[in-house]
């Protein structure tokens, strides 16, 4: 392996019950977690998607977040005390949703938004 390039893990989380099940998913490339979840809000904002990152009592919630509909506007709502990786996953979720054909999205971004078990 080349000196500059890194093996970066990512972890991605599928739902089982109200479990999540860590799966390890390797990545060849200089991108951390911070970055793809750049990169995913990046690609709400195209999508008009506003992004909220909001506190949450998670004794009262076990949610991390969701997509919210309200009258014409999409709201993603990310709660502030989740993990990245936690955060990685209720983007790409939502994000799923839409119709990405059309839109640039960086090859490892669409690997990563297409390889996902919906």
């Amino acid at each position: 392996m080349h000196q500059d390039t890194k093996k970066v893990v990512l972890f991605l989380w599928i739902e089982k019950s109200r479990y999540a099940l860590p799966i390890c998913f390797q990545i060849i490339k200089l991108m951390n977690e911070e970055i793809i979840l750049n990169q995913l809000e990046e690609l709400a904002n195209k999508l008009e998607i506003l992004v909220r990152d909001e506190k949450m009592n998670i004794e009262e919630s076990s949610s991390n977040g969701g997509l919210c509909r309200i009258e014409e506007e999409y709201i993603l709502i990310l709660n502030s005390k989740a993990t990245v990786k936690e955060k990685i996953h209720v983007m790409i979720k939502a994000l799923q949703q839409f119709d990405l054909s059309g839109i640039y999205i960086k090859p490892v971004i669409r690997e990563l938004l297409e390889g996902y078990e919906k």
